[in-house]
């Protein structure tokens, strides 16, 4: 509870309007803290009320005439009558946010410098303590007008749209909020990335070896999710978020690896997923299948990306050894901490590190005398294509250290991520 007394707020409002001509909203404004219920405007009056009756029963005239200045058809000094104008800042603001589909909303202004110098002004001079900001009111009035016509809800945490009152250009911009989808993707060919590899040669632009595509491959995964999800959500474009990243050269099995799809600045947002999971899977044509599929919050990719989990892995290597002498290494790795530095083929694009991880269990699931088929189930991070190799003594301990042969992974699955 505020402790103040009624000859101060009296004071303030006086001090205030002997200022010069101000109008109901900009002097309820400054006191819009002590008391809810009120609109500011009807706090204004009030108080311009009682301070016409304090002049009279005092009979002070200078009080009467400045009175008589912040009554009727006045310029206030503070906002340029701005408050005038609410019905058309909500026609423009409910106009803008006409082409885009939207339960809930907000609404922000971007101030002139003129006002807000004259709003410091005013705190300065009256000293103050319970006022709030001239948007914070614009904000608000707008905002309930445009509940009213259109039976959207404000939402000040997170809207699906911003309506963006610029005073200055006597425009209204509009913001609009990503949609976020999350499901589970099967990658079911080898030689598709996760994402838009830009080609190594021209850094996306466009050259001969890329046959002016500016891509190193001509699919990905994202790139067959995109155009369905932009003609379904009418978005100027998609991100998308992965649960780490398989090989490219590396199948996506079992359940499928966690994935958000973000629409940006969608029109439509109540999407039929069942319908756009359809689509997504006709058009990649067995290349990719997605299940799954359900709205969700953008904190949703942030723990996505922090996602501690472990996978499973199937290997197909090649060797030169014989079974015991596998069955042996295997055991040696099983549940073993396995120390990596960054792997080679991948430190053009990554910091030299040394990272542990702990390999839970190893199988061999099938054996002949060239190959064998491997199922890993490993702490997520490991790579197990050294695992296999030891990439020149950068991943130990390894098949490859441990049986004195030169095994390598010749085909990788992933059949479970999580």
């Amino acid at each position: 509870m505020h402790n103040v007394s009624q000859m101060t707020i009296l004071d303030t409002a006086r001090k205030i309007v002997h200022e010069g001509p101000i109008c109901d909203h900009c002097l309820g404004r400054q006191f819009a803290k002590l008391s809810t219920g009120l609109s500011n405007d009807m706090r204004g009056a009030a108080l311009k009320l009682v301070l016409a009756m304090h002049a009279g029963a005092e009979k002070d005239k200078e009080l009467q005439d400045e009175l008589a200045r912040s009554r009727g058809e006045i310029k206030c000094w503070v906002c340029n009558n701005l408050f005038l104008k609410i019905d058309s800042w909500v026609t423009k603001s409910v106009e803008v946010l006409s082409d885009y589909e939207y339960n809930n909303f907000l609404v922000g202004t971007k101030v002139t410098g003129l006002l807000a110098e004259n709003e410091e002004i005013l705190w300065a001079e009256s000293g103050t303590t319970f006022a709030e900001p001239l948007k914070t009111e614009l904000n608000r009035e707008v905002g309930k007008r445009i509940e009213k016509l259109t039976g959207k809800r404000a939402n000040l945490k997170k809207p699906q749209v911003v309506a963006l009152l610029d005073l200055e250009n006597d425009t209204v911009d509009v913001e609009i909020n990503s949609l976020y989808i999350y499901g589970r993707y099967r990658k079911l060919i080898r030689g598709i990335p996760q994402t838009r590899w830009p080609c190594r040669e021209c850094g996306g632009r466009g050259c001969e070896r890329c046959d002016n595509t500016g891509k190193m491959y001509q699919e990905s995964v994202d790139e067959l999710i995109k155009p369905h999800l932009m003609s379904a959500a009418r978005c100027t474009d998609t991100a998308f978020h992965g649960a780490g990243r398989e090989d490219i050269d590396a199948l996506m099995l079992g359940d499928g690896r966690p994935f958000v799809v973000e629409a940006k600045k969608p029109h439509i947002r109540s999407l039929d997923l069942e319908a756009l999971e359809a689509g997504i899977n006709r058009g990649a044509e067995s290349k990719i299948e997605v299940l799954g599929l359900k709205f969700v919050e953008s904190e949703t990719v942030e723990q996505l990306k922090s996602m501690k989990v472990d996978k499973v892995y199937r290997l197909k290597i090649t060797h030169n050894i014989t079974e015991e002498k596998l069955k042996s290494s295997i055991n040696v790795i099983s549940q073993t901490l396995i120390k990596q530095k960054t792997p080679t083929r991948v430190l053009h694009r990554r910091a030299d590190l040394e990272r542990v991880r702990k390999v839970h269990s190893v199988e061999l699931e099938s054996y002949n005398e060239n190959t064998a088929v491997l199922v890993i189930n490993c702490e997520g991070g490991l790579y197990v294509k050294e695992l296999v190799s030891g990439d020149g003594g950068r991943t130990i301990p390894s098949v490859a250290s441990l049986t004195g042969s030169e095994a390598k992974v010749i085909e990788l699955e992933v059949i479970k991520v999580g």
